[in-house]
């Protein structure tokens, strides 16, 4: 994460993931999800306050999912519902559940047919907010498969020369396994920057880099500026100039797979609220596992081993920076800004809830 987003060294307050943990299972089994589906949450969440991804992690998402328990737009209890299964294909309807406490289940049944089919996919509609799209591709390494996964984001984004909200946020994640390398594990918006980080850089009073969002009229922000007013963000790129169409391109590809592909519609023509998209393929359907691990470690090795640009310590791949943040806050606790301990420590108050927080 860009040394901007990051929560001050002098005023993080450090927890303990357990700690942590706890405190967010203790807020959703207040709203009545079973115990279970609490564990299952809090286990998306804090995967991504672990390992670096805060836009994802408590601080930013427990808000909302506390907002839509409170405004009763998030069922607690969903049973979510098989609509269509054709060998490698299947489609859940969610019934308005959290994408958080239903979607390890969604990856995981990839992960099972495609070791009869070879590739898989399970696609998921009228559901919430999933988290961090990492986490359910990172679950097929398990299975010594490669991980796809994807979710329409919130609908912010304009399109390339565009001046209106036509395109949600729409992350991407990728994993493929590895041996002695750390595994390559790519999770990122289709957006200029996720949303969740411009509300990271509210917190921190920061601004906006160039090409990250465009005025309320839709013309690029092309200097360092405090978040906007009316802001509309930006495709992958920024302008045309610096390749925005292939952001925009993308996005309307997580557009298609979830939501057109669930019979839910794209855009803003969506109905039944989020939809996601889980793909496995089983490794060994097409190669020796051992081989293809193997030549993914070389290829992972080269990468670190690369000559750095000038000004530049070292090359890293998507999944290293994740795994040192990993190391990092397992030993030495989650760094948290001040105001997110306190809103936990309000809500447990208002819901009834003990608290261990520091």
């Amino acid at each position: 994460m860009l040394e901007r987003f990051k929560v001050p060294d002098d005023i993080a307050v450090r927890v303990d993931q357990a700690v942590m943990r706890q405190a967010v299972e203790d807020i959703f089994k207040a709203f009545d999800m079973p115990e279970a589906e609490a564990e299952a949450s809090a286990d998306v969440l804090l995967y991504a306050d672990i390992r670096g991804i805060d836009s994802h992690g408590v601080s930013n998402m427990m808000r909302a999912y506390v907002a839509g328990f409170r405004a009763a737009q998030i069922n607690p209890t969903p049973l979510a519902r098989r609509e269509r299964d054709t060998l490698g294909a299947i489609s859940y309807d969610c019934d308005n559940g959290l994408g958080i406490a239903q979607s390890r289940m969604f990856m995981e049944e990839a992960c099972k047919r495609a070791k009869d089919t070879g590739v898989a996919v399970v696609t998921a509609y009228n559901g919430q907010h999933y988290g961090p799209s990492a986490y359910y591709a990172h679950l097929a390494l398990a299975h010594d498969m490669i991980g796809i996964s994807m979710t329409t984001g919130g609908l912010l984004v304009t399109p390339t020369q565009g001046a209106e909200r036509l395109l949600g946020l729409n992350p991407i994640g990728i994993a493929a396994p590895s041996d002695a390398e750390v595994p390559f594990i790519f999770d990122a918006s289709m957006s200029s920057v996720a949303a969740n980080k411009i509300q990271l850089l509210r917190r921190v009073d920061g601004n906006v880099a160039p090409g990250w969002i465009s005025d309320a009229e839709g013309a690029p922000v092309m200097e360092e500026s405090p978040v906007l007013e009316g802001f509309m963000m930006l495709p992958l790129g920024g302008t045309r100039e610096i390749g925005s169409h292939k952001g925009f391109g993308l996005a309307m590809l997580v557009e298609i797979l979830c939501g057109v592909l669930t019979g839910t519609g794209g855009g803003p023509f969506r109905r039944q609220g989020t939809a996601h998209y889980f793909m496995a393929y089983d490794v060994g359907a097409f190669c020796d596992v051992a081989t293809f691990k193997k030549d993914m470690d070389d290829y992972l090795r080269a990468l670190l081993d690369c000559k750095p640009a000038p000004g530049e310590s070292r090359v890293v791949y998507p999944g290293i920076p994740e795994h040192e943040a990993e190391l990092e806050r397992r030993a030495e606790g989650i760094p948290y800004h001040p105001e997110v301990i306190e809103w936990f420590k309000k809500t447990m108050a208002d819901l009834g809830v003990t608290d261990d927080l520091p």
